[in-house]
C-alpha cells in the first residue's frame, strides 16, 4: 500500500488538451501553444516529450500554454502582448537541470514568486514560495544575503519550496541553496560552477528565466485573469495594478467620525517608509485575507488566507514567534524547535536549553519589535491593529476606508511610543 501511494507521485500522466488553444473576445482572438519538453524519465533515463507531469494533484491532467499571437485591447486597457513569456516560455535549454517533468504547482509557485519579485528589482532579492504563498522574502546587500535572510524567515516552510532570485546565481548563493531541500530554483542566469554545486541534488529543477532582469517592465502590464467555476462557467477580470511605487504614494492615515477629524500623530521615518514599500509589495503575492509583518527588508511573520482580520493578525504573530524560536534552535544546536522539544521530552536533552530558547524568543517578541504591520484590506475594528501594537510594531500599512478607521488611528496615537500608520487607498486581495 505504501509503495502504491509513492508511485502516484511518480506517474507522468498523458494529457488530452490540444496543442493549440484560442480564446476569442468579441472580434479579437488570443492564440496559445502548449509547452512541452523532452526530459529523461525513470531509472532508464528515457527521453519523454511531455508538458506538465500532472495538475494540482496526481490524477489531474494539466497543460501549460504560452501566448503566441493576438494583441488584446478592451476599453482603454492594452493587455500583455506575445513575446513576453516568463514561466510559459521556459524551454528545454532553460531547464538546466529538469529533475523530472514539472507539475502544475512547481510552475505556479515560480509564477507567484515572480509576481512579488517584479516589485523588488532595485536590490538583490529572494522570494521563497510554498503552496503559492511566500514563506520568506528578503532584500540583501548581496544575493546570498538575500537568500539566507529569506530562508531564515521560515526555514521549515521553505523545505520543498521554490526560490526565485533577481540576480545571476553566484557560488556563495549556490552553496547556501544546496544545503537545503528545494523543488525549484529560478534565476536570470547561473554563473560558472554554480550548476555543478546545485545539481548535487538530482531532483532540483534548475531553471533559467531570461526575462527576470526585465521584470520591472511587467509592473504596469495587465493580463487576463480567468477563474473557472464548478458549473463550467468562467469569471474574467483584469489583473490588478499596484499603485504604490514610492513613499509619496502613501497617504497619512486620516478619518472623520461624527464631525471630528482624526489624524495620525507621528509621520513615518525614512526607514519605516522603506519597510512599508517592501511589505506592501510582498502583499501582492499573498492569499487574502492576510496580515504580514516585515522588518529591515525581510518578512518576519506571514498570515495568509484567513476569514477574519484579527485572527490572521494573531496567526502572523504566532508564526513570527515560532519561526524565531526555530531559527535560534537551528543556529545554536542544529535542531528544529520541534526536534528539541522531542529530545527534551525523551530525556536526551536538558529542559533548560528549551527554556532558554523560549525565554529569548519571548523577550524579542519573535522579532516583531520595531516591525511594520501590513494588511491587504482595511481593519474593520481596532482589535486587529491592537494585536500588532501589543507586540511592539512601529508602523502600519493598510488600505483605509473602514467606517471605524478613526479607532485604528486612536490606537496608534495612544500607543507608547506612538505608532505611525499610512493608507494605500487600494486593496490587495488575491483569491
Amino acid at each position: 500500500m505504501a509503495d502504491d501511494l509513492k508511485k502516484i507521485y511518480r506517474v507522468l500522466m498523458d494529457d488530452h488538451f490540444p496543442s493549440r488553444m484560442s480564446i476569442t473576445f468579441g472580434d479579437q482572438t488570443l492564440v496559445y501553444e502548449k509547452r512541452t519538453w523532452k526530459i529523461p524519465e525513470g531509472d532508464s533515463g528515457t527521453l519523454v516529450e511531455k508538458g506538465l507531469r500532472y495538475g494540482e494533484n496526481p490524477g489531474q491532467e494539466a497543460a501549460l500554454y504560452e501566448l503566441v499571437n493576438g494583441n488584446l485591447v478592451l476599453g482603454d486597457c492594452c493587455f500583455i502582448e506575445p513575446g513576453k513569456g516568463l514561466v510559459s516560455a521556459i524551454s528545454e535549454e532553460d531547464m538546466i537541470q529538469s529533475g523530472k517533468h514539472p507539475g502544475k504547482i512547481n510552475l505556479t509557485d515560480v509564477d507567484n514568486a515572480l509576481n512579488v519579485l517584479r516589485y523588488l528589482m532595485e536590490k538583490p532579492a529572494a522570494v521563497i514560495v510554498k503552496h503559492n504563498n511566500p514563506c520568506g522574502v528578503a532584500y540583501g546587500t548581496s544575493l546570498s544575503e538575500a537568500y539566507e535572510r529569506a530562508n531564515r524567515a521560515d526555514r521549515i516552510a521553505a523545505f520543498g519550496g521554490c526560490v526565485a532570485l533577481n540576480r545571476a546565481v553566484d557560488t556563495t548563493t549556490a552553496e547556501a541553496i544546496s544545503e537545503n531541500y528545494l523543488e525549484v530554483v529560478a534565476a536570470p542566469d547561473f554563473e560558472e560552477g554554480t550548476v555543478s554545486t546545485l545539481s548535487k541534488r538530482p531532483n532540483l529543477r534548475i531553471i533559467r528565466i531570461k526575462h527576470i532582469d526585465q521584470l520591472s517592465s511587467y509592473v504596469d502590464t495587465r493580463f487576463v485573469d480567468l477563474k473557472s467555476l464548478i458549473d463550467g462557467g468562467i469569471i474574467v477580470q483584469q489583473s490588478p495594478i499596484n499603485k504604490i511605487r514610492s513613499a509619496q504614494d502613501f497617504k497619512p492615515a486620516s478619518a472623520e467620525y461624527k464631525g471630528k477629524t482624526y489624524t495620525i500623530a507621528r509621520k513615518p521615518t525614512e526607514e519605516e517608509y522603506a519597510d512599508m514599500l517592501f511589505g506592501w509589495n510582498v502583499e501582492q503575492g499573498i492569499t487574502s485575507n492576510s496580515v504580514i509583518y516585515v522588518k529591515d527588508g525581510v518578512t518576519v511573520g506571514i498570515g495568509t488566507g484567513e476569514q477574519d482580520r484579527v485572527g490572521v493578525a494573531e496567526i502572523a504573530v504566532f508564526k513570527a514567534y515560532t519561526k524565531y524560536a526555530d531559527w535560534l534552535c537551528f543556529s545554536r544546536y542544529g535542531l528544529s524547535h520541534k526536534e528539541l522539544e522531542h529530545r527534551v521530552a525523551s530525556g536526551e536533552k536538558d529542559r533548560s536549553l528549551l527554556e532558554e530558547i523560549d525565554r529569548e524568543t519571548k523577550e524579542a517578541r519573535g522579532g516583531l519589535i520595531g516591525a511594520t504591520m501590513v494588511s491587504d484590506a482595511f481593519f474593520p475594528f481596532r482589535d486587529g491593529v491592537d494585536v500588532g501594537i501589543r507586540e511592539g510594531i512601529r508602523a502600519i500599512v493598510q488600505p483605509g476606508g473602514s467606517l471605524r478607521d478613526f479607532e485604528s488611528i486612536q490606537a496608534c496615537n495612544e500607543a507608547d511610543p506612538p505608532v505611525t500608520m499610512v493608507f494605500t487607498g487600494q486593496r490587495a486581495f488575491k483569491h
